[in-house]
């Protein structure tokens, strides 16, 4: 027989410092209570919160142990389809999270599962994955337990010398579990009486049912009676067996018991012919058989409502937290918001901060660029006055240096031009003694001569020289002169070349070969074509045109 005892309830609850985890196994706790208590709706209930609270939070730990009890209500309600789908997710959950003993308590549930549906094979390999990792870990009182189920599970297939190999060492190693030993040798018992060993079974037995206290090993009373039951039917000693029989119908016993042990009375006392008795067997079996589908259709309309109530109240727990997302959203927006103006204000009262920082910065930097600009342009202005004063002065030199060279040039022209006219008075004075001197000789020998004197008293190429000359010296006087006075002849610009060599009415007479008072006249003539007042203007005009 499989105990619940060993059905891995698992209260393997660590100190945690958090508020929230130690709310959680509080809730855990509660819920593994009221399982035990058989109040099933208020087990689930607290459990269904605990795991929520796990998954929200990523507890692991928490999220094992809240999914591994939800499997043991359902187990307990006989909802074994549901039941398998929590431990199968506490499996996985103790796999990919957790370590050892998590997987292995789960394992074990899973067998036993197994088991109750008579699915051997699938208890045996759920055992043994047990059995391995205990084995592998050296957990040695792990180990034992994990022996014992699995002593149980080759005695209810058959393979007796494996159950025996397990429930040997399971004694072997159970060391101070009391508990252990003695389901190892109820099982060996079981062992012994199918293997045909019916004298060390029944001294086995007889020796255990004296150290059995009824009420806490009730399962192991009911399994030792059934086996001396058993053996002394076999023996054909039928009284003692439907004694042993009848013996273990005096204690609480559960209605799947009870259909085992009323079988075994209806065999029995069908066996003797005991017809009467064995009727009464049979209608007991039926009865009880009717007690238990009811007592099961209970259960598994227990576990509907159950499950009804738990989708309510994970409803519930999900409407709940949808409200408290929207809320912790509103608060979250709000706070967002409230802090998002705080920045806002902050940043903005740090700008005008720091652009009245700037100002005065910038203020008192334009004041010092200003204040410089003005030295600057003060010093610049007296560089510049400087400058202005030194290129008057420049100009002025250069003007009375280039008035000085106009001067000493006009010079050397005036004293060409007079040269000139001295030379060609000379050449006349001669000319007319020659003329008088041909009177009185031949003409043929002093007509050479007084060709070639007056080839050169023709003074238009030395004119020209002196005007090229004079245009060098004095640049764009008579252009500019020519252009303001366009009724001027060449006469006129000669007359008046002479005038701005400041040579005297004298001196011009002499070179244009005209007398004093047809130069005076001239000149008048000229300074009135030119709009001029008075002659002796003439030169002034001039020189500042």
């Amino acid at each position: 027989m499989f105990s619940i005892k060993y059905l891995g309830i698992f209260l393997l609850i660590f100190l945690q410092t958090s508020e929230g985890i130690q709310r959680c196994d509080s809730l855990i706790l509660s819920g593994v209570d009221a399982m035990l208590a058989k109040d099933h709706a208020r087990s689930l209930e607290l459990l269904t919160e605990a795991r929520t609270m796990a998954v929200n939070n990523n507890w692991n730990s928490q999220l094992f142990l809240a999914t591994n009890n939800i499997g043991a209500n359902y187990y307990s309600m006989l909802d074994y389809g549901e039941a398998l789908d929590y431990y199968l997710e506490a499996y996985t959950i103790a796999l990919k999270e957790l370590d050892v003993s998590h997987e292995m308590t789960v394992l074990n549930n899973i067998a036993i599962l197994y088991s109750k549906e008579r699915n051997f094979e699938k208890a045996e390999e759920y055992f043994l994955k047990a059995y391995d990792l205990a084995k592998e870990n050296s957990l040695t009182d792990k180990k034992a337990i994990y022996a014992v189920n699995l002593g149980l599970v080759f005695n209810e297939k058959g393979d007796y010398l494996k159950a025996n190999s397990y429930l040997n060492e399971a004694l072997s190693l159970s060391g101070e579990l009391p508990q252990v030993i003695m389901q190892a040798k109820v099982a060996l018992a079981d062992n012994y009486e199918k293997r045909g060993m019916h004298a060390e079974a029944k001294s086995l037995a007889e020796s255990l049912l004296t150290q059995i206290d009824d009420s806490k090993y009730l399962e192991e009373r009911l399994s030792l009676l059934l086996n001396l039951s058993a053996i002394y039917r076999k023996q054909g000693d039928f009284e003692a067996a439907i004694s042993y029989a009848q013996s273990a119908l005096s204690a609480e016993l559960s209605w799947e018991q009870k259909i085992v042990l009323y079988e075994r009375l209806a065999n029995l006392f069908e066996t003797t012919k005991d017809y009467e008795n064995a009727i009464k067997a049979k209608d007991s079996v039926i009865y009880a058989k009717e007690q238990f589908y009811e007592l099961k259709n209970g259960r598994l309309f227990e576990s509907n409502k159950v499950k009804f109530e738990v989708q309510n109240y994970q409803n519930q727990l999900r409407q709940n937290q949808m409200e408290l997302e929207e809320e912790r959203k509103k608060v979250y927006t709000i706070s967002g918001i409230a802090l998002l103006i705080i920045v806002l204000i902050a940043w903005s009262l740090r700008n005008l901060y720091i652009k009245n920082k700037q100002r005065k910065i910038l203020h008192r930097r334009s004041e010092e660029i200003m204040a410089l600009e003005l030295e600057k342009e003060k010093h610049e202005n007296l560089i510049l006055d400087k400058q202005l004063k030194e290129n008057e002065a420049l100009a002025l030199l250069e003007k009375e240096r280039f008035k000085n060279e106009i001067e000493q040039r006009n010079r050397k022209l005036t004293s060409k031009a007079l040269y000139l006219a001295e030379r060609n008075e000379l050449i006349k004075i001669i000319l007319d003694d020659l003329v008088k001197f041909q009177n009185n000789q031949t003409a043929q020998s002093l007509s050479v001569p007084i060709k070639k004197l007056k080839e050169l008293l023709k003074t238009d190429v030395e004119w020209e020289k002196f005007i090229a000359h004079f245009e060098e010296v004095n640049q764009g006087v008579l252009s500019a002169l020519k252009e303001r006075h366009p009724d001027l002849n060449a006469n006129d610009i000669r007359f008046i070349s002479y005038v701005f060599m400041n040579l005297t009415n004298k001196e011009i007479a002499s070179m244009l070969n005209i007398t004093l008072e047809a130069c005076r006249k001239r000149k008048e003539r000229i300074a009135k074509k030119m709009d001029l007042e008075d002659s002796a203007s003439l030169y002034h005009y001039l020189f500042t045109a």
